[in-house]
């Protein structure tokens, strides 16, 4: 397990008429990554941003481009996201008929490789994919819309996944998105998670409250 907690800053919250100076607050505000959700109004209901766009906000920020592709059948668009900036590219588990060759495929294209479980779906799945995997996002909420409320037993996943990775010795990131918050994150990096997805929870109050935000999300692991 990655012991150092980050954040990644979620643009599905920012202001798309100003997306690349958003982009660019939230680094100067303290963020360690940038997370992108990828939605295709097909595997969730929503609809978001393409690889165009992220090209386009990408000479905005060095830090690590954070892709998270919530989209049917993801290994037929991996190429276009890795040329658009992703530093990290992540599937979901219940979108991909064969996530081993998509995810081996990323890594072979100098990208990290994540795998993504929604809420229903068991820890238990990601025995066989671990070798292949350079983080694990756990949803906290269903997929699809920003400003959801943390599901409370998804949290209990997370230790479950937690578990697994330091049984195996995995060195990865253990990532948690959806409905973090102040109030809950000392809960959740109890649990193992070490990557923090925000987005209300960092982009509200406007670009003055960033830096505030962020560092009110970062809070020390206790073993």
């Amino acid at each position: 397990m990655k012991e150092n907690i980050n954040i990644a800053a979620s643009i599905l919250s920012a202001d798309f008429s100003k997306l690349g100076q958003e982009v660019k607050e939230v680094d100067k505000g303290g963020s360690d990554m940038i997370h992108i959700d990828v939605m295709d109004g097909s595997f969730v209901p929503n609809i978001t941003i393409g690889p165009s766009v992220i090209s386009k906000i990408r000479p905005f920020s060095k830090k690590p481009f954070d892709v998270h592709l919530m989209i049917d059948s993801p290994a037929r668009h991996v190429d276009d996201f890795i040329s658009a900036g992703a530093d990290i590219l992540t599937i979901h588990y219940e979108a991909d008929k064969h996530p081993i060759r998509t995810l081996d495929y990323i890594k072979r294209k100098g990208v990290k490789a994540g795998i993504a479980l929604n809420p229903a779906t068991p820890e238990n799945v990601l025995e066989g994919i671990l070798d292949y995997c350079d983080l694990i996002l756990i949803m906290l909420v269903n997929p699809g819309f920003g400003g959801q409320k943390t599901i409370p037993s998804q949290i209990k996943k997370v230790k479950e996944v937690s578990n697994m990775l330091k049984k195996y010795k995995k060195e990865v990131y253990l990532e948690v998105d959806g409905g973090v918050n102040p109030l809950n994150v000392k809960n959740i990096v109890k649990a193992g998670a070490n990557l923090i997805v925000a987005g209300n929870a960092i982009f509200k109050g406007g670009t003055n409250f960033y830096k505030k935000n962020i560092s009110a999300l970062r809070v020390p692991r206790v073993k």
